[in-house]
């Protein structure tokens, strides 16, 4: 069993109390690494670390283009490691190797690339003043981000928050999961190889009520990045505020997903079911809210019961894998609760609805479809974060619209039609952050990602992204020999 330590200003080490804690490999039920777990004392000592980096090292002097290709560096060595790192999360979050490989790790390497592309992009401007004056503004990082990440893509959005925040010149804090620290730990110790100037990066590994109450709390940390589920999120909002904290949530989500009777049945069929299990339903903004339109409805739901009994679950590191376990079996029982509640509100259950029976070590779950949902239920209302989708009918686009905003949340929404027209109209009508047409869960570095309502604050990829590690100073000069003598005297 491998061990990790803290890392802390360029340094590995052990948590100041001695605590440890075991990383699970979810699809056998075992501990497979041991870890330090960060205290309050630790995250102490590692916000320390990342001021003084961030105010005294090289890091602060560095000219921004040789901090892009610095970064550009570290990408490539990223990229040297992918197998490595692939195997590495999908052993400790579950997700299949095939998605880790082929989509999260390039992901996360094209997110490092393009913000080490921006790294000398970032300007001010010069405003419109009378000649006697001179009025400009800068744009300068931050300072101490603490970045807090979710255990389903623990690289990929980890790095949706590193690679903007150091090409802009801050410094980090990051706190992993519990459940899944291993990979960010790995990849710490590449960004060290690269040459990134220790305390720029720490990687404190912990509990969220010690180690991440901590951090949010921290009086010398200039901005929180959160993702994670909108509950934490409140709570972080109401701990960040006593310090009036910087902010940014990435939180969770109740996707509609839209089925027009126009729409090509089959390619609604495979992107819908991309849309929920995809990661095993453990993405923020899959499509678990499936509307189908009455016409279409029993044709639709027979074709998509019937290829979602085909799909492979199994062993993550197994290539024939097309879904893993879930991440934990604190999840894995989170989504047994709403099942049931789902049965005993009246849906229909079509498929699945317990674990898998042949793969008994491990919190592995089937596909789960219920039909006959309606909107005012349990499993159409909160957030389950599993394979677990809801149908639910509708007669046209006022129906559909009315239900599917009918949410606390906004973060995506999908819309299936051959009709021009209707989907430009959805798309304006549709509260969510981003809105699929003819497709579900793709994402792209350049296009901001984030939602409304209580599915977030600020935007994540995209320029918007640096915009949010950068904060704007003014500046005024006084072009007037004579000065300025407003009482005369």
């Amino acid at each position: 069993m491998k061990k990790y330590q803290l890392f802390i200003d360029g340094k590995w080490q052990e948590a100041v109390s001695g605590k440890t804690f075991y990383s699970n490999n979810p699809s056998t039920g075992e501990a497979y690494a041991e870890v330090a777990e960060a205290g309050a004392m630790d995250v102490d000592i590692a916000v320390k670390a990342a001021r003084q980096a961030f105010e005294n090292s090289e890091w602060s002097n560095m000219a921004p283009s040789d901090r892009g290709r610095l970064l550009m560096r570290v990408a490539n060595l990223l990229r040297d490691n992918q197998e490595k790192l692939a195997i590495i999360e999908s052993t400790d979050n579950g997700l299949p190797i095939n998605e880790t490989k082929y989509i999260a790790i390039p992901s996360m390497i094209d997110v490092l690339e393009f913000y080490a592309g921006l790294a000398n992009k970032i300007q001010g401007s010069t405003l419109s003043s009378p000649n006697d004056r001179l009025n400009y503004t800068l744009k300068e990082p931050i300072g101490v981000i603490g970045a807090i990440v979710p255990w389903n893509f623990p690289l990929m959005l980890t790095m949706w928050k590193l690679a903007p925040a150091l090409a802009a010149g801050n410094t980090i804090v990051i706190k992993p999961s519990e459940h899944t620290p291993i990979s960010i730990l790995e990849m710490a110790q590449l960004f060290k190889e690269a040459g990134i100037p220790d305390g720029v990066i720490n990687v404190i590994p912990g509990f969220g009520k010690e180690a991440g109450n901590a951090l949010v709390s921290h009086p010398d940390i200039d901005k929180i990045a959160f993702t994670g589920s909108t509950k934490t999120g409140q709570l972080i909002m109401q701990t960040a505020s006593q310090n009036v904290t910087d902010i940014s949530l990435e939180l969770g989500g109740k996707s509609p997903n839209i089925v027009f009777e126009d729409a090509n049945i089959e390619h609604a069929v495979n992107g819908s079911m991309f849309g929920i299990f995809f990661a095993q339903g453990q993405v923020c903004a899959s499509g678990t809210r499936l509307f189908v339109q009455d016409s279409i409805y029993d044709e639709f739901v027979k074709q998509f019961v019937e290829k979602a009994k085909k799909i492979r679950v199994g062993d993550p590191l197994d290539e024939a894998t097309q879904m893993g376990p879930q991440t934990s079996t604190d999840q894995l029982e989170k989504i047994e609760y709403y099942v049931s509640k789902g049965k005993e509100e009246g849906a229909t259950l079509l498929l699945g609805g317990e674990r898998n029976e042949n793969l008994q070590k491990g919190n592995y779950y089937t596909p789960t479809v219920f039909g006959d949902v309606t909107n005012d239920m349990t499993i159409a209302r909160e957030e389950i974060f599993g394979p677990v989708l809801s149908i639910i009918r509708f007669t046209d686009e006022e129906d559909v619209i009315q239900k599917a905003n009918d949410t606390l949340y906004g973060l995506a929404a999908g819309v299936w039609t051959s009709n021009l027209q209707r989907a430009h109209r959805m798309t304006k009508k549709l509260k969510a952050g981003t809105v699929y047409v003819n497709t579900f869960s793709m994402l792209d570095t350049v296009a901001p990602f984030g939602g409304m309502k209580q599915s977030g604050i600020g935007r994540e990829l995209g320029i918007e992204a640096l915009q949010m590690y950068t904060t704007t100073k003014h500046v005024w000069i006084d072009l007037n020999e004579d000065g300025f003598n407003w009482y005369g005297v």
